[in-house]
């Protein structure tokens, strides 16, 4: 059994349509795992049921071998799960340092140090440590949003769309720092839009289609997959 696994996830929004359908996404402590699929096919919906937001009518939720798919959302961050939404992942009107605070709120000790373990992991927050985020570029937003979802120490972090709206420049900064997150032992779970990077990054992948698993493999099986290629890839 995986570190923290959706295991054969079905769930819709309120009475509507089932968006996932028997979907399955693992994730092992030190690996990245990307979620891909056209635009509807159940990607964030899939992330949000594994951190609790949507109930499953079908299927669970195991975390460390434990079955956590009744629990809240608070109680599964508790555990040690952390996620970064796409948008409003940051308090604008707050420095850096502010938000760092808050990501530890959890801490009942140890915090200047790891807000120091923050700073080595991100150089560019501590120089900027005193500044208002909304005054923040887009990428240095989302290494704050990246640092405060790190300050509770998770062993599981979910990032939806990480490098939505940034260059390509800074896309690859990013992709460069979830890199370093994954050396710390963290289990990281990503759904992106930019496919061919995010498995070039990936150790494992999964292409969601209408709700459902339809490819996945290594990221480098994935990029070779002619039909992938063809579909998702652009060619």
């Amino acid at each position: 059994m995986a570190f923290f696994e959706g295991n054969k996830m079905t769930a819709g929004y309120g009475d509507g349509p089932d968006i996932i359908s028997s979907c399955s996404i693992k994730v092992n402590r030190g690996e990245i795992v990307a979620i891909l699929g056209p635009n509807g096919a159940g990607k964030s919906t899939a992330m949000k049921a594994m951190l609790g937001l949507l109930n499953l009518k079908s299927g669970n939720i195991f975390f460390d071998g434990i079955d956590i798919s009744k629990i809240s959302p608070q109680d599964r961050v508790k555990q040690g799960v952390s996620f970064v939404p796409q948008t409003k992942n940051v308090f604008a009107e707050l420095t850096v340092r502010e938000n760092l605070e808050i990501g530890g709120f959890l801490r009942k000790d140890g915090l200047e140090k790891m807000i120091e373990s923050i700073y080595d992991l991100f150089p560019i927050l501590n120089e900027k440590k005193s500044q208002i985020v909304g005054q923040l570029s887009g990428g240095q937003r989302q290494q704050v949003a990246l640092g405060r979802a790190l300050m509770s120490e998770p062993s599981v972090l979910m990032l939806d769309e990480p490098t939505a709206g940034v260059s390509p420049i800074v896309m690859d900064e990013l992709f460069e720092h979830i890199l370093k997150i994954k050396k710390t032992n963290v289990a990281i779970i990503m759904v992106e839009q930019n496919a061919k990077q995010a498995l070039n990054i990936s150790d494992r992948g999964y292409v969601l289609v209408t709700g459902k698993n339809k490819f996945e493999g290594s990221g480098e099986q994935l990029l070779n997959d002619s039909e992938v290629r063809r579909s998702f890839l652009g060619g």
